[in-house]
């Protein structure tokens, strides 16, 4: 079967939201929540700091599993320490994924954003990944920060007019970061909503 990201509503040059698995040196397995770049539709690109498990399992074995999960649950025990092994199933895929991709390494690279909060040089390893097999277990989309960036603002614009002066210039500069955000993550229809609010924020005499 030819291999589509698209499936999962991954778009092209767009980021989502991912739990990367791999399995450690002592046989047991790692999950770890990462964003990872669809760059084409059976390739991704990721970009992870040194130091980390995950990093130092693919460096070893060039492979690893893309797990599509909404469980926010899962997310937070990932980050904050690594999920109990019973949460594995067959070669480390998470058996609460809603469907997962397995990637072969083609190149590992080291690179630093200057946005970075740690600057010195070759601190983070981007990996360009081929997907090389597919498994949708139920129908689902990758997740995508730019869509959450546009629920929470509209829910706060919904209390905007109610609003005190003071709790509008919050809103504003929680409007600011989400649209830097979703423009720098988010789809296209993220985009459109994100700046359909900016100009009814501007309507009503404001500078987002």
């Amino acid at each position: 079967m030819e291999i589509d990201l698209n499936l999962i509503g991954m778009e092209k040059g767009r980021q989502y939201e991912t739990v990367i698995t791999t399995e450690n040196c002592d046989n047991t397995y790692n999950a770890a929540p990462i964003g990872v770049i669809c760059s084409a539709p059976d390739k991704i690109v990721s970009r992870i700091f040194k130091g980390s498990h995950t990093l130092d399992n693919i460096i070893r074995q060039r492979e690893f599993y893309v797990n599509i999960t909404h469980d926010a649950e899962i997310f937070m025990t990932s980050t904050l320490g690594n999920l109990p092994q019973d949460s594995f199933g067959e070669d480390g895929i998470l058996k609460s994924a809603e469907a997962y991709f397995k990637c072969e390494v083609i190149s590992l690279k080291e690179a630093v954003k200057q946005s970075d909060p740690i600057k010195s040089k070759d601190e983070a390893i981007v990996i360009i990944s081929k997907v090389v097999e597919l498994v949708i277990i139920k129908n689902t989309n990758a997740f995508n920060r730019g869509f959450g960036y546009v629920v929470e603002t509209l829910a706060n614009f919904t209390r905007f007019d109610m609003a005190g002066e003071e709790q509008k210039k919050e809103y504003v500069d929680l409007f600011r970061e989400a649209y830097r955000v979703t423009r720098k993550v988010g789809t296209v229809n993220d985009k459109k909503a994100m700046d359909a609010i900016k100009k009814e924020l501007e309507n009503k005499g404001f500078k987002p």
